[in-house]
């Protein structure tokens, strides 16, 4: 399986901002809970399980699967 370059959350915010994209916005479209994602993106959570992973995962601050 390739692994997609890990991005930091720095990255992230960047990408967001150079879009106009809001974190609200991204995790509503994702079918997050946008708390989850700004915990992920400030790195009070850090992806393990759960939701914070599938978030870590799709943002692509980590490699992983979601099932």
């Amino acid at each position: 399986m390739k692994q997609n370059k890990i991005r930091t959350r720095e990255e992230v915010l960047k990408d967001f901002e150079n879009k106009g994209v809001s974190i609200r916005s991204w995790a509503l479209e994702n079918g997050l809970p946008p708390s989850i994602v700004r915990l992920v993106l400030r790195g009070k959570l850090t992806g393990r399980i759960g939701k914070s992973h599938k978030a870590a995962v799709m943002l692509g601050l980590k490699n992983g699967e979601i099932s």
